[in-house]
Formats: structure tokens, sequence, C-alpha cells
């Protein structure tokens, strides 16, 4: 599969749209939203190429209007997972025998349609299913398309690399796909990261078995869709909407698994990772286990930092989505010299920041995804109030009587290792911990050392002294590191993402280094003129 011609360019980003008021974009995108709104979408699953419906459904509402139903999805059971697996593998020749450039047209085809006609379809679904706001969709879908360029691009790349060789002899080397098939399971708060668990592995002749989250499940089957429309062969990939333990009892304990692809909680992941550990000699190669998990992503401020766009870092970085993103800002560490000055100025940008229905365009966040989400933000905000080791400085409140909507909240905390600090909670919570201005090193320690996680940072300083020393006492802290800028917003191509620690394998998606994880190389040495001698010159006498 490596001897494709290296025509295809580095790729470029997808440009984000602006959706300004009075554009043909914005007035498509409102079109698409109330049609998309004033409909039940029956979502089947797709096994084989083929739509299955089930008789176990669940109904799938809107984040931000909890009684309006959008979908109701089939799961599969056992049965259907059985035969999605077996689906995968029986397409598995023929994909993996298809020449690289045709199987690459399948995939860039899909990334100018979904920059073209089916971005509206697909900003839609993501608003609607996951709570996003225009802009925040827009980049979501954007970014999928750059999924699949880079992604080809990247396996392409990785062909390029052969072996030397000398006069007489031919050295090279193949890229095989896995033998087997990959389990991917996606999470809900990127329709991109959904698209390209599955994906990247069938880039490069892998066949999988895909998992959608409950909550994305209509955007993914979108782009299900849309993979079948540009040709991708039946069985390539099995839309398969289930629950986690099945997928574990049914999928994963597979002797033919290759390979896990994973966005998801750090519990889940090292569950899989002990399951599959536990029965390694089951299976018929060692999978590979690819996954991007938790994260408490930190912005640490110095004393010389700005103010102004520290503050807007913070709201953004925070709040942005709900504080669902990967990457969100979940915690901070502000000296005590500027803090009354960043809390000031962060009440007065907040008056910008709306929060309600996606479908009004000047919405800043909505949501948080689903009941779950919304008791656990409570529950912290809750035992904040009651702590004598917390103060709410911002917001704090919490309404679900029509959505899941959390206020933004800021709370100050008088310790670094208060719960808020260093738990995971995937809700626009903000935690501050404000330390003296001559306590920097042990501060750094602390936010080094105070969580598991490693995936996102940032670090905010006018003084470059102070931030080499920043950069350094932080280096294993996080995966994607930012200097004056906010710890969200990786872009493909330009900051690939991912961590290490509890944050996962750090594999970076949409580079080589995630793309070589579902290839097996394969070496060829070819002689032209064979020896037919047994001696070797030191045996020979004089």
């Amino acid at each position: 599969m490596s001897n494709a011609y290296f025509t295809i360019d580095r790729p470029t980003n997808d440009a984000f749209r602006a959706y300004l008021p009075g554009s043909k974009d914005r007035a498509e995108l409102k079109e698409e939203l109330a049609r998309q709104a004033s409909q039940v979408v029956k979502i089947p699953l797709i096994i084989g190429g083929k739509e299955i419906f089930t008789e176990k459904t669940y109904k799938v509402t809107m984040p931000h209007d909890h009684d309006h139903v959008i979908a109701e999805c089939c799961l599969a059971g056992e049965k259907e997972l059985t035969m999605a697996v077996d689906a995968a593998l029986a397409a598995k020749q023929a994909w993996e025998d298809m020449p690289w450039e045709h199987r690459s047209a399948i995939f860039l085809k899909a990334a100018e349609m979904i920059t073209g006609p089916y971005r509206k379809v697909l900003n839609a679904s993501t608003m609607l299913g996951q709570s996003k706001t225009v802009f925040q969709a827009e980049i979501d879908i954007a970014e999928l398309a750059d999924f699949l360029r880079f992604g080809v691009w990247s396996a392409q790349e990785i062909f390029k690399d052969q072996p030397a060789s000398v006069p007489g002899i031919w050295d090279r080397q193949d890229y095989r796909p896995l033998d087997g098939f990959i389990c991917a399971i996606t999470p809900f708060n990127f329709t991109s990261i959904g698209g390209n668990l599955g994906t990247a592995p069938a880039i490069v002749g892998n066949v999988s078995v895909w998992k959608p989250s409950r909550t994305a499940v209509l955007s993914n089957y979108y782009y299900m869709k849309l993979l079948m429309d540009c040709g991708l062969p039946a069985g390539v990939i099995n839309f398969v909407p289930s629950r986690g333990s099945d997928m574990a009892k049914y999928v994963l304990s597979r002797k033919e698994l290759a390979g896990f692809h994973f966005t998801g909680s750090t519990e889940v992941f090292q569950g899989v990772w002990k399951q599959i550990g536990e029965n390694i000699a089951h299976y018929t190669n060692y999978p590979r286990l690819v996954g991007e998990t938790g994260g408490k992503d930190f912005i640490f401020a110095h004393k010389t930092a700005k103010v102004r766009p520290l503050a807007a870092a913070l709201i953004r970085g925070s709040f942005e989505y709900q504080g669902q993103k990967c990457s969100a800002c979940s915690r901070a560490f502000i000296p005590e010299s500027i803090w009354p000055e960043v809390l000031a100025t962060m009440k007065d940008m907040m008056k910008q920041v709306k929060q309600g229905d996606v479908q009004d365009f000047d919405t800043f966040l909505a949501a948080v995804i689903d009941k779950a989400s919304f008791e656990t933000c409570k529950g912290f905000i809750d035992r904040a109030k009651a702590s004598p080791d917390c103060e709410i400085a911002i917001g704090g409140g919490y309404d679900d009587s029509k959505g899941w909507f959390v206020e933004p909240t800021v709370i100050v905390c008088k310790t670094p290792e208060y719960e808020s600090m260093v738990t995971e909670i995937f809700g626009p919570i903000l935690s501050v911990y404000v330390y003296p201005d001559d306590k920097l090193d042990e501060t750094l320690k602390a936010c080094d050392e105070a969580s598991p996680y490693a995936l996102t940072g940032a670090i905010f300083a006018q003084d470059r002294e102070a931030i080499v020393k920043m950069e350094k006492a932080l280096e294993h802290s996080e995966g994607n590191f930012y200097i004056n800028d906010k710890c969200t917003g990786a872009v493909v191509g330009q900051q690939p993402f991912g961590g290490a620690r509890a944050s996962g394998t750090n594999d970076k998606a949409g580079t080589v280094l995630n793309m070589i994880r579902w290839m097996s190389p394969h070496c060829v040495k070819e002689c032209f003129n064979p020896s037919d001698a047994i001696a070797y010159p030191y045996m020979c006498e004089k």
C-alpha cells in the first residue's frame, strides 16, 4: 500500500465562516436549524452498509431545551455488535486491496462535501444536538474536514519513508493496515473527533466498528451517511450506537481486535486497558491503544502579565462551549498583586456573555450536555458555597427547568488542592488559586503535582526570564502549551493535540504520530544478483 504516487500537497486549514447578519451563510444555516428542529430523525444502526432498526431505542433531545426531541436512535445489542465485527472483517481484504489513491479519494471528497453542501447540515445538527453556538459548531466542522485532509497527507508522508539500499540490493518498505479491526469509541463534545476516530485508521486500510456518543449521535449519523454517499464501501466503518458495557463484552473481547481509538474519560480508558491487558494472550495481535482522556487544564499568570488579555483568556478558555472542551481552562493561578484588577476586568467582560439557546446567534454559551453533567456541576457549586475554603466570585447559579443551564462560575479557593482545583468537572466552572507573588516556585510545583492530568496549559507573562522559568517548571504538565494565549483552540496541523499522564497516550490526532499507530510496517529485501557462495572471505586460505 506504500506504492502510491506522492502528489498531495500539504493541506491548508479550512477557513471559518463568520455568519454575519445579512449574509447568505447565516440565512441558510438559520433555515437548516429550523428544518432540523421541526423533525424527529429515526437513526438506525449501519452495519455492512445496511440500515438496521432495533426495538431498543432512546430519544435524543436538545440540551438547551430538554423536552424537545430531535431524534430517536436505535441501540445495538449482542447480536448487532457481533454482526458489526463480522461485517468489518468481511470487508477488510477488499478495502486493504483497494489502491491507495482510490481510498484517499473517498475521504478527500468527503472533506470537500463537509466544507460545501453538507456544512450547514453538520453545523445545525451539532448546534441542536450538542448545544454548540454557531461559532463553536463552525470550528468543529471545519476541523472535521481538516482531519480528513491532513490524515491523507500524513499517510502519504509516512509512505515516503523508505530504507536505504546498497548496490545490487533493493530494500523497500510498505505499510500494511493492522491485522484485525479497530474499535472506535467517541465523545459528545466534538463532531470532528467523533468522525476522526473511526476514519483515521480507515484512511490507511483498516476497518472499524464505531460507537458514537449517545448525545452526539445525530451529527455523527449525518457524517456516516456522508461517507457512504462519497463511496465508502459497505462494512469498512460500522455505525453502532450502543451501551459501553456491551462494547466491552462483545467487541473489545474479540480476538481479532487490532486497535482501540478513544476519546473520553480516564476511568473508561484505564478500564479498557486493564481488560485488554488481563486477556492479552487471547488476542491475535497486541492491540494498539490510542486514547485522549481527561484533563484539568490551567492558566498560570505571572505578576508581569497583561491583565486584559489574561482576563479574556480566562473567560473564553473556561466558558466557551460551557467548559466542555477537553482543553478548557478549569483552574487558574493568579498572583495577589494583579488579582483584584483581573477579577474586576472579568466581571466587566462578563457583561458581554449571554447564555441561552444556540439558535440565537448572539449567544456565547448554552447548556451542558445532559442531566448527569448538570448534577455534577451543581454539586461542585453547592459544595463550594458551603465550604470555608472557597468563595464564589462570579456566577454560581443553575437552572434545569428548560435546559441544563449552569451559569459561568468562578470559585476562588484558599488551597490549590481543593477538590474543584484538582478534579475534572467538564462544565463552565473555573477555580482560581490566588498565590503570593513571592511564592512563584512553590505554586508552579503545586500546579504540576496537584492534578494527575497533563493535557493543556497556558502561561501569561511579559518578563522573558519568567516565561522561561514557568515553561521549564511545567514542561511535563501538559501536551499542548500556550504562552500568552488561552489553553484552548488547537488547530489541526498547527498545534497537534494530545496530552500525557492521565490525559492519554499523546499520539497527536491529525499527524503522522497518530497515523503510524494504525499501520504495520513490512520490509522487503530483493537481491538482483544472489550469491551462490558458502564460504566467507575470512575462511579462505592464503
